[in-house]
């Protein structure tokens, strides 16, 4: 088989997520990567754009997910993310989501933590 990877890069989102109360509280920036590998050949995304990906709405769902809940931690969002992408677009075989927390409170400085769930269709 031959797949076709889809990349949505460090798509921002200013959400409320996290451990602390404060996080919660007061919100912070999320960096969101999704990498969705399909099932997607050539003749099929010429002949019916249906059965392409369309990746302004798994930005959508993506935008979803991060905007409407709150989660303590960000190995849960990004798994969330994988399942709603997963479970909404079948030509998706697997899909990686890298979630990133910039400047996190950890008592030192770093550029960020990251977590990565990936996804397989089952």
């Amino acid at each position: 088989m031959n797949y076709t990877i889809i990349r949505i890069s460090n798509a921002r989102f200013y959400a409320h997520h996290g451990v602390l109360d404060e996080e919660r509280m007061s919100g912070g920036l999320f960096e969101i990567d999704a990498e969705m590998t399909c099932d997607v050949t050539e003749a099929e995304a010429e002949d019916n754009l249906k059965k392409t990906l369309d990746y302004e709405q798994a930005y959508k769902f993506i935008k979803e997910v991060v905007s409407a809940n709150k989660f303590y931690l960000i190995e849960a969002l990004a798994y969330r993310i994988a399942i709603k992408i997963i479970e909404n677009f079948s030509m998706v075989q697997k899909v990686v989501i890298r979630v990133r927390k910039p400047n996190p409170p950890l008592g030192g400085l770093t550029d960020f933590v990251e977590v990565e769930h990936s996804e397989y269709r089952r």
